[in-house]
């Protein structure tokens, strides 16, 4: 079964937010940290994944991200403090 990911990458705690959605989110993450990634995210240092989300469907992953970019910046902090307040790197729950 295919899943799908939206997800929010910050270059700090409170720092620049970045916001995507992706199909295999190991990969991109390591896209992300090795340049690959977003123009944006790498220009301000955002691979710090701090939020993920998955869907089942990628219709319901890509109206999720685009909602959640619209959203005011004191919003995606509040989504990314219900799970994570200590903004710590959630990579490496990836694989596990």
């Amino acid at each position: 079964m295919k899943r799908f990911w939206v997800y929010m990458l910050a270059s700090r705690k409170n720092g620049t937010l970045y916001t995507g959605v992706t199909n295999d989110l190991t990969r991109r993450i390591y896209e992300h940290e090795t340049g690959q990634g977003s123009k944006f995210a790498a220009r301000y240092g955002a691979v710090r994944l701090v939020w993920y989300e998955e869907h089942p469907v990628a219709p319901q992953a890509i109206a999720r991200e685009k909602a959640i970019k619209t959203w005011p910046r004191k919003w995606k902090i509040e989504l990314i403090e219900e799970t994570n307040p200590e903004w710590f790197d959630l990579k490496r729950l990836l694989n596990s």
